[in-house]
């Protein structure tokens, strides 16, 4: 089979329909050898899309109708004179500002402006010839609450799928070669004693230096340290850049010499304020988790990650249909939001203003900070100081006979060492079941970032062979994938470089200023989905406090 060119991810967007949703929801839960079937369904589905839409465009029940698309203030001033809040962009931030705002207060009128023709922001899956490809995110972490749990409001407990037991083991890369992630270490530290001692990647000296970590005192300063000088402090420069570094690459796609440890990993300094050694606090930590596990009785139980069997694009598609899609009007980006006396103006890109309560900007910090230029100076600076890096997903499909090396495990992380631009890569399949077809191998490989950013500027037939070249050599693949996808997200990963909570408190005094004004997104508190859905439900928290004072 020749190679499948598949177009790069703003040419291949899911449709944004409760239908679809519907539809995937479904063929989600079929079996791989259904997977020919279902893909039949769904390309008839998309043939027959356009003219279905026309067709329902003629009743009052189409989501997507002329009548959709009447300005909220005109529809408003029919009504009653409810509250109304605008929410500036349709991510999965903006759709968590906008159910929290529903579910607290759903006298409130609550309107959502995104730019793009879809929601979902970053997150986007594409189901082609039996390959399921998550253009972005493809999991969720659940050790905090926020994800999880929306996912169980909204109905997807039958979905949520754990990664695979048999596969639950991470590689890393060292000159070429994969070798396995020493069991029991958790991105800063291990946890286990034994295979820290019999692990290739360190030499006795780099493992005798980690070992001192137990001996090490504390730091006396409070001033904000970076990852790297953390890590080097406490286990030594082997262990962090054969180790640690690709681990932490692998999550923010930054310079762990600039991101602040406060500020993305911050149990790990109060492991040591308050245990001293880190290695011993997290040794203690595993044994009472391990502990706890062992006394649950009942209750379903997810692994550290999950995902949904039918793709996390089903999310925002289902937050936006409790929400309503009437109040979701796509292809209409916001370019400035002016005051108002106690209330703002939000102005379209086409100059049309309307009058709203509250507004949260869950728009990206560029575009959030121009819109806010005029009417919040302040905060238009410090949220536009935000620095970011660009990333891009590079899917590969493989005949299981093609790949003469086969890993068994979820993925592996790459050292800046290595010099090739690839950060980490996943073996789809793997990791989750039935996400290509019986006899195939999916990966997804990350590149770009803080360390290769010219990867990302790279013609697609290009990145594609730099990024098989590297995968052959490492997996031992015989001959060209059978299939491949390339996805760019430029400027889409924020970077909490040091200095970022004394920034984040000068962001929060500007923000006092401006009560029923709020932000929401992964440039604040967290970069992971749990994250961006909390930031959204602190944003509806902070403008509905401050309505009904008002």
């Amino acid at each position: 089979m020749g190679r499948r060119r598949v177009h790069r991810v703003e040419r291949a967007t899911i449709r944004s329909t409760s239908t679809r949703t519907r539809l995937i929801l479904a063929l989600g839960k079929t079996r791989v050898n259904d997977f020919e079937k279902s893909n039949k369904i769904l390309r008839f589905f998309d043939a027959e899309f356009e003219k279905c839409i026309i067709a329902s465009s003629r009743g009052a029940g189409s989501r997507r109708t002329e009548s959709a698309r009447i300005m909220p203030e005109q529809e408003s001033k029919q009504a009653d004179n409810r509250p109304r809040i605008a929410v500036v962009g349709a991510g999965i931030s903006g759709l968590a500002t906008a159910w929290r705002i529903r579910k607290k207060a759903p006298e409130v009128d609550v309107a959502i402006f995104e730019k793009n023709e879809r929601v979902g922001g970053v997150i986007g899956t594409r189901i082609v010839d039996r390959f399921l490809c998550e253009l972005s995110v493809d999991n969720f972490f659940t050790t905090v609450p926020w994800g999880l749990d929306l996912c169980k409001e909204l109905g997807f407990q039958e979905e949520l799928q754990s990664t695979s037991a048999r596969y639950r083991r991470t590689f890393v890369v060292r000159n070429r070669r994969l070798y396995p992630l020493p069991d029991g270490f958790m991105t800063m530290a291990p946890t286990k004693f034994y295979p820290m001692l019999v692990t290739p990647l360190l030499t006795p000296w780099g493992k005798a230096r980690c070992g001192l970590e137990l001996l090490l005192p504390r730091r006396r300063s409070d001033e904000d340290e970076s990852l790297a000088g953390f890590a080097i402090r406490r286990l030594g420069k082997e262990a962090f850049d054969r180790i640690i570094e690709p681990l932490v690459g692998g999550i923010y796609g930054g310079d762990a010499a600039k991101l602040s440890l406060k500020a993305t990993l911050p149990r790990f300094a109060e492991m040591e304020e308050k245990d001293r050694s880190i290695i011993w606090s997290m040794v203690k930590s595993a044994k009472k988790s391990r502990r706890i596990k062992r006394e649950e009785e009942s209750g379903a139980r997810y692994s550290f990650f999950v995902t949904l069997r039918c793709g996390l694009q089903a999310l925002p598609e289902r937050l936006a249909d409790r929400i309503g899609r009437e109040r979701v009007f796509l292809g209409r980006g916001v370019s400035r939001v002016e005051r108002d006396g106690d209330a703002w103006r939000v102005v379209d890109e086409a100059g049309k203003a309307e009058r709203f309560d509250g507004v949260v900007l869950a728009s990206d910090p560029a575009s959030a900070s121009a819109a806010l230029r005029e009417s919040a100076p302040e905060v238009a600076d410090l949220y536009g100081q935000t620095e970011r890096t660009g990333v891009a997903i590079v899917h590969l499909a493989y005949k299981n006979e093609q790949v003469r090396r086969p890993m068994q495990g979820m993925g592996f992380v790459v050292p800046t060492s290595e010099g090739n631009g690839v950060v980490a890569g996943s073996f789809s399949n793997y990791k989750y079941p039935n996400r290509a077809p019986e006899g195939t191998t999916l990966l997804r490989v990350f590149v770009g970032g803080a360390r290769a950013p010219e990867m990302l500027d790279l013609p697609e037939e290009e990145l594609v062979r730099r990024v098989s070249d590297e995968i052959a050599v490492l997996l031992d693949v015989a001959g060209a994938p059978i299939f491949t996808d390339v996805a760019r997200f430029p400027s889409a990963m924020p970077q909490y470089y040091l200095g970022r909570l004394a920034w984040r408190e000068r962001l929060d005094r500007a923000l006092e200023s401006t009560p029923t004004l709020a932000l929401a997104g992964s440039a604040l508190d967290g970069v992971g989905l749990p994250a961006c859905v909390k930031s959204g439900y602190d944003a509806a928290d902070k403008v509905l406090a401050n309505l009904r004072k008002s």
